[in-house]
């Protein structure tokens, strides 16, 4: 027997850790399954989960999950069977962690296991989305098709992340240089001007006494910044990582004045692409709605829809719960109700993911306006204060001179 460490998330969406004990990783992936866990990770207890290797680790974006879907879409629709297939991907797969994942779903997949399951066997490769489309195409015998709606979906995604990403790396980049403007003066200009003050023998600003004291630190007491720096970062990924902490960045989020467009209207396109992407594969509402919430980053959106699931579950139609969240945009609510009454919900939701597609090109580009002069005003304030702390007691020096 054989000890696995797993992180996964049960039916209410509450992240559980542990160590279980089990032949295989198929064995430990059934009996977590069988305990009502969806599994986001399973390592050997052997294997090292140390920062240090995952920093060295590949990541596999939905950039390349698209590709790899579109290429199974024109490899099957060749009449290659499925082993040959994931054979063939793997060959020219420069992505070494998705190399990886294809080869051992192409093993079990020669064992007699099903490419679903060999998918779920990399849950940090493989998105739980693409593992129950694959399983219901599998089961149709439909898995081209399987395989051209998760393409779109990802390459949807892809997009979407890229234009969130595009609209903040302006502000980020500004910051950046504004903290490398504040160590340059630190280490190599307010040195210059400390045995000047020194002589002056008078009374320094504030400002000026705590950008030495900021010099001093920078220089002569490294390492306590270090120690700082490591213990905030420490700090902010514990509350991060906490329910409480998960909680209040996810209000924070939708209730920023500036960001708060932005992150509902792509929690929006990303639930509406999505659950249209899962039914149109024929996954029941229930099971859609459960892998949407699942897969929303913000805690709020998730544990909505958590909620809605199980108001669902009761006969309530769908627009009822979401409407009560009170965090989706009321067009997207109404769009929903009208799919209901048309018995058409899923080409409904594929024009919701659309419509809000178009809102989030319109949000980006808002938010860059809006923090383009916010980051201008940021960093003249900075150059003003640093002025201010080395130029202000040299000018009240001659200001004195001049009054005798």
């Amino acid at each position: 027997m054989a000890q696995y460490n797993y992180k996964a998330v049960d039916a209410s969406g509450k992240a559980k850790k542990g160590t279980i004990e089990a032949a295989d990783r198929e064995k430990a992936m059934d009996r977590l399954k069988i305990e009502g866990l969806s599994v986001t990770e399973l390592k050997d207890a052997g294997e090292s989960t140390g920062p240090q290797f995952a920093l060295f680790k590949q990541k596999v974006k939905s950039r390349d999950l698209s590709v790899v879907c579109k290429q199974m879409v024109s490899i099957l629709n060749a009449g290659v069977t499925v082993i040959t297939a994931l054979e063939m991907l793997s060959e020219q797969m420069d992505n070494k962690t998705l190399k990886a994942a294809i080869i051992e779903a192409k093993v079990h997949v020669e064992k007699g296991g099903s490419l679903a399951d060999g998918f779920r066997l990399n849950p940090d490769v493989f998105p739980s989305i693409m593992v129950n489309m694959v399983a219901a195409g599998e089961a149709s015998g439909s898995l081209e098709t399987s395989f051209d709606r998760l393409s779109t979906h990802f390459e949807k995604d892809d997009a979407l992340k890229g234009k969130i990403k595009g609209a903040l790396t302006y502000p980020i980049m500004v910051m950046i240089v504004a903290i490398l403007v504040i160590i340059v003066v630190m280490v190599a200009v307010i040195p210059n001007f400390v045995d000047m003050f020194a002589e002056m023998g008078a009374q320094l600003p504030l400002a000026t006494r705590i950008m030495m004291a900021g010099s001093d630190l920078f220089l002569h007491k490294w390492y306590i910044l270090i120690a700082i720096v490591a213990i905030v970062v420490v700090a902010a990924k514990m509350f991060k990582s906490s329910s409480f902490g998960e909680l209040c960045l996810a209000k924070m989020a939708i209730n920023a004045p500036i960001f708060k467009d932005l992150v509902i209207k792509s929690n929006a396109a990303s639930f509406a692409r999505t659950l249209s992407t899962l039914m149109g594969a024929g996954i029941p509402m229930l099971d859609a709605i459960e892998q949407v919430a699942k897969m929303m980053g913000n805690k709020i959106f998730r544990d909505g829809l958590m909620e809605t699931k199980a108001q669902v579950a009761k006969g309530l139609p769908l627009s009822k719960p979401l409407r009560d969240m009170e965090v989706f945009p009321t067009m997207l609510v109404q769009m929903v109700k009208i799919g209901e009454e048309t018995g058409n919900i899923e080409d409904m939701m594929n024009k919701v993911a659309d419509l809000y597609d178009r809102e989030v090109d319109l949000a980006t580009e808002s938010l860059t306006q809006a923090m383009e002069p916010l980051t201008m005003v940021v960093m003249a304030g900075i150059v003003g204060l640093i002025v201010a702390a080395v130029y202000g007691p040299i000018i009240g020096m001659y200001q004195g001179i001049d009054n005798m």
